[in-house]
């Protein structure tokens, strides 16, 4: 018999690392009992038929002469096979770079000297399918992984890649408290949910609304603006791959407040010592934090039903202010006060006269537009205000002697002056 004759491998080429699965065609190979790449014998091999061996390639580097060994002798023919300078690959990229513990999701890597990959793993365990689609792009599934990050790598019989990381996320979110847990109906409160699973939020939502924006801060943390939204209560939920948090969970709820208004305020003057009780009415009241004179806090107020607040004037300037009420909803429209400087009088004319009524006087002072009241001594009498600066009044009859004349106003009791009864004289 002949020594065998070899007259083709298939393929040709492979990489330097070795493992490359060559097909060998020719005659003679029964009893082959050795298969040679180049001077080194083939991993393992497979004679087939007499015109077909199975042989796996060994490292090596160059072109060399792949060789059938049978009793008969070794083949002759130059049938070469070429190891590739092929580099081991690497990954630049991943996507998405994150997804749920129970695996599943379709991952789309890139890189280089990605062709003839071997396996896709992810921390050590294999991807449940791949596809290599380029020699830079392998689509894989992932496979189930505890919740962390997992390092992906890609095998070619060139090697092993760098790692990437992918991120398998823990269960669906909670939110178990807002801070503050309410604000105005308008939106724009910032709030600070506190929970669990927050990392890769894609969406924070108050009932169906979206918040305004909002920065993942950490795991446990949240920090979102709210939109507007009409008033009442709102479930808080976030939102990653893992899911969507509890809307039912009281801890996650929102309250949005209507803004406050006032419609009266009474009394609407007094001192400009402050102390006045002045009663506001309007809507939207409760829950108020802070009520203003001209940005004064109010010495004290109580809130008495949505729709009233009993509030005590602090000092201030004489003339307008303007009073406003606060609550999460906002701030009210403003009402005028108006703080009075208290009445003074400079004199009366005439300062004495008889006992009996009907004398008129003139008194003559300062701030006395808003007189309520003419006394001499405890009587009040009959006024007329004629200027800011004067008051006309009526003397009431009494015995004779001086008799203290003062003016009140809702700014307080004026100074006193005196004024003198005389008897008529006898005949």
């Amino acid at each position: 018999m002949a020594a065998p004759v070899v007259s083709s491998v298939s393929p040709n080429q492979g990489p330097a690392a070795g493992g490359t699965t060559v097909t060998v065609t020719g005659t003679g190979f029964t009893g082959t009992t050795a298969v040679r790449f180049g001077t080194k014998l083939a991993t393992s091999f497979t004679v087939n038929s007499g015109t077909q061996i199975t042989a796996v390639a060994p490292s090596g580097s160059g072109t060399v002469v792949v060789t059938v060994t049978t009793s008969q002798g070794t083949s002759a023919q130059q049938v070469s096979f070429t190891y590739a300078a092929t580099q081991a690959p690497t990954l630049t990229g991943i996507s998405p770079g994150q997804g749920l513990p129970s695996g599943g999701t379709t991952v789309t890597l890139t890189g280089t000297n990605l062709t003839g990959a071997t396996a896709v793993r992810f921390d050590g365990i294999a991807a449940t399918s791949y596809t290599v689609n380029s020699s830079t792009q392998i689509t894989a599934v992932t496979p189930a992984h505890a919740a962390g990050a997992a390092a992906v790598t890609v095998t070619t019989p060139s090697g092993t890649s760098n790692a990437l990381t992918f991120t398998y996320l823990a269960a669906a979110p909670s939110v178990t408290a807002l801070s503050p847990g309410q604000g105005p109906a308008s939106g724009g409160t910032t709030v600070t949910l506190t929970g669990t699973n927050f990392t890769g939020a894609t969406e924070v939502r108050f009932d169906d609304v979206a918040a305004t924006s909002f920065t993942v801060n950490s795991a446990t943390q949240i920090t979102a603006v709210t939109p507007a939204h009409a008033a009442g209560a709102a479930a808080v939920t976030v939102t990653t791959p893992g899911g969507t948090s509890n809307p039912d969970n009281p801890s996650a709820y929102f309250f949005f407040a209507a803004a406050p208004s006032l419609t009266a305020l009474t009394p609407g003057v007094g001192p400009t010592a402050g102390g006045t009780t002045v009663t506001l009415t309007g809507s939207d009241l409760l829950g108020a934090t802070a009520v203003r004179f001209d940005g004064l806090a109010a010495t004290s107020f109580t809130v008495d039903s949505s729709t009233q607040i009993t509030a005590v004037a602090p000092a201030h300037a004489a003339g307008a202010a303007a009073v406003t009420v606060t609550t999460a909803g906002g701030t009210s429209n403003p009402l005028a006060y108006t703080y009075l400087a208290a009445p003074s009088l400079s004199s009366l004319v005439p300062t004495q006269g008889p006992t009996h009524a009907g004398a008129v006087l003139t008194l003559t002072g300062a701030n006395l537009t808003m007189t309520s009241s003419v006394r001499f001594g405890a009587t009040p009498v009959s006024f007329t205000v004629v200027s800011p600066t004067q008051v006309t009044a009526v003397a009431p009859a009494g015995p004779p002697g001086p008799v203290t004349v003062t003016v009140v106003t809702p700014a307080g009791t004026s100074n006193g002056l005196i004024y003198v009864r005389t008897d008529a004289p006898a005949i």
